[in-house]
C-alpha cells in the first residue's frame, strides 16, 4: 500500500479524521448500480450520489473541513468571502455559519436563483458582480484588501480536498471500480479520487470530465501547460471555469488518465437518463460523468464503472425545459 500521495501529501489518517468531523453533517452516501442505467449504456456503471447530501452537492464535505482547520490556523478571521456559482457558496455558507461566521458570497450576473436563494437561506450575503464566475472571483479579492478580519476561501485549497476526498473513500469502499469519472470544476473532487486512489494502491483509472463550452483543464492537460479560455455560458455552471487552478491542474496531470470533453446537448440528455433511469435529480455538473461514460461506452464495456454524481441542485424551470 502507497503511504502517502506525492502530489497533495494527504494520509488515510487526515481524509478518515475528516469524515468523522463532517459524519454528524453529512452522512455517507449511496453508491447504486442502476439496471436501466447500465442497459442504456451497454455499461456496469455505479453512481455515487453526492446529489444526496444535506446541501445537494460534495461540496459541502470541503466547506465543513476548510473552516475548521482556518478557526484552528487563524482565529481571529471574523469573516469569509468567496466566489461561486453555487456549491461551493452553500458550502462555505452553511459552515461559516455553523462555526458563527459572517459570510459574504459573490456571484456573477445571472446566476441560479434558487442557488441564490439557498445561499442567503444558509445566512449568507449575497454580492453580484462579473459576467462570469472568474470576474465575480476578481470581485470578492477586493473586499477582503485591507481587513485582517476577512477571508478569502479559494474554491481549490488542500483543506477542501482533504473533505471532498471523503466522497472517493466512501467510493472506494463500496467496491473494485476500473475506471472513475469525476467532473472538474477547479478541480477538488477530482484531486480527491486521485489521492484516495493513491493512497490505496490501486490500479483504477481516474478520468476528468469538462463541459466542451469551457475547456480550461482538458487544454491544459493536453498542452502541458496552463491554457485559459474565453466566456461562454453552459448548462453546467459548476464547471464554467476559464482559468485552471495551477495547483490542481499538477494533480490532475500527475494522475488523472485523461479529460474527456462533453457537450451541452451530451450533458442534457445526461440529465434525462439520470431522471428515467435512476429517478435521480442531476444538474449539469452532476451529470457530466454520465454524458462522459456514453462517449467512451465502447471501450468501457466489461470493465467495472463509476461516475460521481457530484450535485443535483439545477433550477425548477431549467429542469423542466431539459426534460421537456
Amino acid at each position: 500500500m502507497i503511504a502517502r500521495t506525492a502530489a497533495l501529501d494527504l494520509t488515510l489518517a487526515e481524509i478518515d479524521a475528516a469524515a468523522v468531523l463532517i459524519r454528524d453533517v453529512v452522512p455517507p452516501t449511496p453508491a447504486y448500480r442502476w439496471p436501466l442505467l447500465c442497459e442504456r449504456l451497454g455499461v456496469e456503471v455505479v453512481l455515487k450520489h453526492e446529489n444526496h447530501t444535506p446541501l445537494g452537492a460534495f461540496k459541502v464535505r470541503g466547506g465543513l473541513t476548510y473552516v475548521d482547520a482556518l478557526r484552528a490556523r487563524e482565529p481571529r478571521v471574523t469573516r469569509l468571502v468567496c466566489a461561486t456559482r453555487g456549491n461551493h457558496g452553500q458550502s462555505i455558507a452553511f459552515a461559516g455559519s455553523r462555526a458563527g461566521l459572517r459570510v459574504t458570497v459573490v456571484v456573477p450576473e445571472g446566476n441560479s436563483p434558487e442557488k441564490n436563494a439557498a445561499m442567503r437561506a444558509l445566512g449568507a450575503e449575497l454580492v453580484v458582480q462579473g459576467d462570469d464566475f472568474d470576474a465575480a472571483l476578481a470581485h470578492a479579492a477586493t473586499l477582503v484588501a485591507g481587513d485582517d478580519r476577512a477571508h478569502l476561501v479559494p474554491s481549490y485549497h488542500r483543506d477542501l480536498v482533504v473533505g471532498v476526498a471523503t466522497c472517493a473513500r466512501e467510493l472506494f469502499a463500496a467496491g473494485a471500480f476500473d475506471v472513475v469519472y469525476v467532473p472538474i470544476g477547479l478541480g477538488s473532487g477530482i484531486s480527491g479520487a486521485i489521492a484516495v486512489r493513491d493512497l490505496l494502491g490501486l490500479g483504477t483509472e481516474v478520468v476528468g470530465v469538462a463541459a466542451e463550452r469551457f475547456p480550461a483543464y482538458a487544454l491544459s492537460f493536453a498542452r502541458g501547460a496552463r491554457v485559459e479560455t474565453g466566456a461562454a455560458q453552459s448548462i453546467a455552471d459548476g464547471m464554467a471555469v476559464r482559468a485552471p487552478d495551477a495547483a490542481a491542474l499538477s494533480v490532475i496531470r500527475a494522475g488523472a488518465a485523461r479529460i474527456v470533453m462533453v457537450s451541452d446537448d451530451a450533458i442534457r440528455e445526461a440529465m434525462r437518463w439520470i431522471f428515467t433511469d435512476a429517478h435521480n435529480v442531476a444538474e449539469g455538473a452532476g451529470a457530466a460523468a454520465v454524458a462522459a461514460v456514453a462517449a467512451e461506452r465502447a471501450a468501457l464495456r466489461g470493465r467495472r464503472v463509476a461516475a460521481v454524481l457530484t450535485g443535483g441542485n439545477v433550477d425548477a424551470a431549467v429542469f423542466a425545459g431539459v426534460l421537456a
